[in-house]
């Protein structure tokens, strides 16, 4: 591929960056003001924290997620059953030579998050993090360092 597509290492361009931002305001726009009308939409709040665009800006994976994460499958569902509309709005939004095609999928960022709480959760680094604590009381370092004088020299 080109530079003009591509950087090193595979990293998106600036262009393909700005596009996909254009693309995420447009999609949250038309799903806050809820322009579609479809049973599994309604009284949703679905956010849409990722857009990544093809490096020919004709297609556009965008990552949505219901406030909850309750019932993805049918949002996904939903979303897909009104693409057409999507694409023309987003077309009519984002001024681009071709309106990209749009493809949703749920966002595995909250699916991301919950392994790491559970994992700090976990027996093993709860016991690791009462270890440390300990260890910091009795080498007398709990926390910062006290200040004694107004300037905190000892004085």
């Amino acid at each position: 591929m080109s530079r003009l597509h591509h950087q090193q290492g595979g990293q998106p361009s600036q262009r393909m960056l700005r596009v996909a931002e254009l693309v995420r305001h447009a999609m949250s726009e038309l799903l806050t003001r809820s322009d579609i009308n479809d049973p599994a939409l309604e009284g949703k709040v679905i956010t849409v924290p990722d857009v990544r665009m093809s490096p020919d800006l004709k297609l556009a994976t965008v990552y949505v997620m219901p406030l909850g994460g309750e019932n993805v499958t049918e949002v996904l569902a939903a979303l897909d059953r009104h693409k057409k509309l999507l694409r023309g709005e987003i077309a009519r939004r984002v001024s681009l030579r071709f309106a990209p095609d749009v493809r949703f999928k749920a966002d595995p960022g909250f699916e991301y998050s919950g392994k790491i709480d559970a994992l700090l959760s976990s027996p093993k680094v709860k016991q690791d993090l009462e270890v440390q604590d300990l260890e910091l009381k009795d080498s007398g370092c709990a926390g910062a360092p006290a200040k004694t004088g107004p300037a905190g020299d000892g004085e």
